[in-house]
């Protein structure tokens, strides 16, 4: 699968793996290698169908509520639940999950099952990767002896929360493995690193140390930015493209309830270009008040942007990010608000959310929010969005 435009390459499939195709390696740098090769024609590319993914892991989450009581939706592709105080065997459980999701939505899945969040994610791991699994990996009713094993030839980079930077700083002391981690001192782990560490550690060992949060904590700051599918140069089409940027973050922003008290906008050209000197341009506006009124946050983007464009240059990514964010109806009153449009304001903005979601993220926008602008990022090789328009759905001819 590529990146946004097409760029890089961001998911690989073990046959892909298999023909030397590098995670975040660009695109044409590998079709040329691969072409040289001779193997361009065993490959199949994908462009990100940010639709199709959203839409599928939505059913995947409802399907899987449907197993627990208690759910922790922890990122598109994966979730922890609380199979405590259940009839069944969570192994058993597991299999139905496997065996559910995968009638319903054609999508194999994995469970991992242990006592602590990172046991969980470990067991996943193994489950994900050993056919002797059989999808499903439950280190609770293993011998502490096998779990040490299983662990042993875990590599500490694999570790939920580890990563490679870290783990480097690990094996410098002789930290190698899960298991070694699971064994270090804890206290010796706090010093050496940090808290977050030694609940990882604490994990390790059985202890939980993580809550299941089953409400998502609301975002400290929305961010909307893209790479442009075109170069773009002139300020019209920037403002088309903030105006874009600005309304789904401020789509994000209603959807928690949230009012925003400043406006970032960046720009900037391409760092490739060996024959100009690139250039990042960006600036916060603060708002007079709070608000999460699109037109209002819209106007403070395009105020910035007249400030840091710089005509003449090629423009490849522009971005927003909506800042100091808090509870609508919870700041402080000003002084001089008219009620009534706050009023008006609000029912605006429900309308227009309302209208996107039944009808469509696009239906109705702003004026400068291009339906189709000449930047959109590309997509050569999207995939049909079969779940989600009605054109694109799969024909079966008799």
């Amino acid at each position: 699968m590529l990146s946004n435009n097409d760029g890089c390459v961001v998911a690989r499939s073990k046959a892909a793996k298999a023909l030397g195709i590098r995670m975040g390696e660009p695109w044409f740098q590998a079709q040329r290698r691969l072409k040289a090769e001779g193997k361009l024609a065993a490959v199949t590319a994908l462009s990100s169908n940010y639709a199709l993914y959203a839409d599928m892991s939505n059913r995947v989450m409802r399907i899987l509520a449907r197993f627990a009581p208690r759910q922790e939706v922890y990122s598109i592709d994966e979730c922890f639940l609380d199979l405590g105080g259940q009839a069944q065997p969570p192994a058993v459980i597991g299999q139905r999950i496997c065996a559910t999701v995968l009638g319903w939505t054609g999508l194999p899945v994995c469970v991992g099952i242990g006592p602590t969040k990172t046991l969980a994610k470990l067991a996943n791991h193994l489950a994900k990767h050993d056919p002797v699994w059989c999808g499903v990996c439950d280190l609770d009713v293993l011998p502490g002896s096998e779990v040490d094993r299983l662990l042993a030839a875990i590599p500490v980079a694999e570790v939920w929360g580890v990563g490679a930077r870290l783990s480097k700083r690990l094996v410098a002391l002789g930290i190698t493995t899960a298991l070694d981690l699971r064994r270090a001192p804890t206290r010796r782990v706090r010093q050496q690193f940090s808290v977050v560490l030694e609940r990882t550690a604490l994990e390790l060992g059985g202890v939980a140390c993580l809550e299941l949060e089953e409400v998502m904590p609301d975002k400290q700051q929305i961010r909307c930015s893209r790479t442009f599918g075109a170069t773009v140069t002139s300020l019209a089409e920037l403002t088309q493209a903030i105006t874009t940027f600005n309304s789904r973050a401020a789509e994000k922003l209603r959807a928690q309830q949230g009012v925003a008290a400043a406006v970032g906008v960046e720009i900037r050209t391409s760092v490739f270009r060996t024959e100009t000197t690139p250039f990042v341009g960006s600036l916060v506006v603060p708002l007079v008040a709070p608000s999460a009124d699109t037109r209002v946050l819209v106007a403070a983007a395009r105020r910035g942007l007249q400030r840091i464009y710089q005509p003449g240059l090629v423009y490849t990514k522009a971005g927003v990010v909506l800042l100091g964010l808090g509870c609508a109806g919870q700041g402080q009153v000003d002084l001089f608000s008219d009620g009534a449009a706050d009023q008006r304001s609000e029912a605006l903005m429900a309308t227009l959310d309302a209208i996107n979601s039944r009808f469509g993220r696009g239906s109705l926008v702003l004026a400068n929010a291009h339906p189709a602008p000449r930047w959109r990022r590309r997509e050569q090789y999207r995939s049909p969005r079969y779940t989600t328009r009605l054109e694109e759905l799969p024909v079966a001819y008799c």
